[in-house]
């Protein structure tokens, strides 16, 4: 992949938000890399807030869908399955930097030094430093619902969780946002 998506690169790819691309014809395995792999990416790099990261993550999905591709029930919805991949690995992802955070916090004998960034003057970068500080299951569904524009049904679905519970999740997401954002602002 040529192109990466971080908030600083120059080159970026100009594409519909995953699953927006009709998925009629099979093609091969490279065809649906050069086609989902992008958006694959954008959506990690949104949940992890890291390009590298990003890219491990969408280039991992890609591996452990295409590999179960005959397996699928519907494979038609190869995006849906690579969205919901992408989720998951991200959570695990962010699961396992916890676990090495808290085991690093109890080795240290002195507490952990804390540094404040100073807030930055622009809207977009502050929103993706609260949009960082949600946890992780609130970044997704915030991500998946107006990132990817998707219902509260397939945000529900590519989530594991119910409706009811995705649209919770988006609303006290987007809640803590407007707190971060608010405060930001008065500072």
């Amino acid at each position: 992949m040529k192109a990466i998506v971080g908030p600083d690169s120059e080159e970026r790819i100009q594409a519909k938000p995953l699953g927006d691309v009709p998925d009629e014809a099979p093609g091969s395995l490279e065809e649906r890399y050069v086609r989902h792999a992008p958006e694959a990416v954008r959506l990690a790099y949104l949940l992890t807030g890291d390009a590298a990261t990003a890219e491990d993550l969408a280039q991992e999905a890609f591996i452990k869908v295409a590999g179960r591709f005959h397996h699928l029930r519907n494979p038609e919805a190869f995006a849906a399955y690579l969205r919901k991949t992408v989720v998951n690995l991200s959570m695990s992802h962010h699961r396992r930097r916890r676990v090495e955070r808290d085991h690093l916090a109890r080795e240290s004998s002195r507490p952990a030094a804390t540094s404040v960034e100073p807030p930055d003057v622009e809207g977009r970068d502050e929103l993706r430093r609260a949009l960082r500080a949600l946890p992780e299951r609130q970044r997704a569904a915030v991500v998946l619902r107006y990132y990817e524009d998707l219902p509260e049904q397939q945000v529900a679905q590519a989530m594991g969780c119910s409706v009811t519970a995705a649209r919770s999740l988006v609303f006290r997401a987007m809640e803590t946002l407007r707190t971060q954002i608010t405060r930001g602002e008065d500072a």
